[in-house]
């Protein structure tokens, strides 16, 4: 009779996949993908159809002014990012492992939905290409602005930014059926007929609040420019690491986007939702969405609420991922994971070397 301890069995491995947003874009990503697969090349396709223009040209060749164009930056990223998909599921079906959750960051949750199946990528490519057209026109350029703050808690981040719209937003008319009770600022943006009353607000209110909690020492705020600049300069004061103003098109999540949710709540009642083949971490909620109607309602809310990463993060940890895989172009993702937790097993695939070693990251041995 043998007195050896039996070998314990490897733990399964339970897959997350990851999607990234706005900001991992390049010129030529996702080209080596076209080129080795004719899985990716259909996405390419399917995009360019859906959308009646050559975006894969755009992505593939730039230049990258138009590829930064938050119209054009949504669907690629999009478009890359599933072309990855496609090829990789396959693989996946052959080593018998399957999905057991996904996340995306803002932009990227268009894309963990597609993989589970919410809704087509052709409705998903043209409601991304309306959602940059919708948050580029929400607010006028140049009058906001995001920061990315560095080594700062996110709590103390976010009492610094109320405390700067209290400072900075005028106080309200003693009669608001006075104009002359009105400070001028308000005089002045309700008389310019060419922004909506919500724009109009936006302009006398001096917004900023946290748009993105990324990592416990990386979080980023949004608003009006002075508003932003100004609670920047408190964060350092405060003892932040960096304070880094954004080259972005539009303050993202924060409330100066409530034209862009407006708009795009109305379009996304248009497309048809259904429930996801597995959970789904909303940014907005840092819960597990399992009914496309709540997917729907959570990326309405998205737009003026904020990322919470972390929690996303931490929610699917505890829901037991043992591994997390980055989807789409860039690290940006994988850098976070290490940043949240650095024992995350997390890879990634962008082209067709990453797609090599993680697949034998995930084969097991033997």
């Amino acid at each position: 009779m043998s007195t050896e301890a039996p070998t314990p069995e490897a733990t399964p491995i339970k897959l997350a996949l990851l999607f990234p947003g706005q900001g991992s874009q390049t010129v030529g990503m996702g080209r080596a993908l076209y080129d080795a697969f004719p899985a990716a090349r259909a996405v390419f396709d399917e995009a360019d159809a859906a959308l009646g223009f050559p975006l894969s040209d755009i992505i593939f060749n730039g230049p990258e002014e138009t590829l930064k164009l938050t119209e054009h930056t949504q669907p690629a990223i999009l478009t890359v990012s599933i072309a990855a998909l496609r090829v990789l599921e396959p693989e996946l079906a052959a080593r018998g492992l399957s999905i057991a959750f996904a996340a995306g960051h803002s932009l990227g949750e268009y894309s963990a939905h597609v993989a589970a199946g919410t809704f087509s990528f052709a409705d998903a490519v043209r409601t991304v290409r309306l959602r940059g057209q919708f948050m580029q026109s929400a607010v006028p350029a140049g009058q906001g602005a995001m920061a990315a703050i560095l080594g700062l808690p996110a709590e103390q981040i976010n009492d610094i930014c109320a405390r700067v719209s209290d400072e900075l937003t005028p106080p309200p008319p003693e009669d608001p059926a006075d104009p002359e009770s009105q400070t001028a600022a308000v005089r002045h943006a309700l008389a310019d007929p060419s922004v909506s009353p919500a724009q109009a607000a936006s302009r006398v209110s001096a917004i900023v609040s946290p748009a993105n909690l990324n990592s416990p020492g990386q979080t980023v705020i949004s608003g009006d420019l002075l508003a932003v600049e100004r609670a920047a300069a408190l964060c350092t004061e405060a003892g932040a690491k960096r304070t880094v103003m954004l080259p972005v098109s539009a303050p993202f999540h924060c409330e100066l986007m409530q034209p862009a949710e407006d708009e795009l709540a109305n379009h996304l009642e248009s497309i048809p939702f259904h429930d996801p083949h597995f959970p789904i971490a909303a940014n907005v909620d840092a819960r597990l969405l399992h009914r496309g109607p709540e997917a729907r309602d959570t990326l309405i809310r998205q737009v003026t609420g904020t990322v919470r990463w972390v929690e996303c993060i931490q929610l699917l940890q505890q829901s037991g991922a043992t591994h997390y895989v980055e989807v789409g172009p860039g690290k940006v993702l994988t850098g976070l994971n290490r940043q949240i937790d650095r024992a995350l097993i997390t890879l990634n695939i962008e082209d067709p070397t990453s797609l090599e070693k993680t697949l034998a990251a995930l084969t097991p041995a033997g």
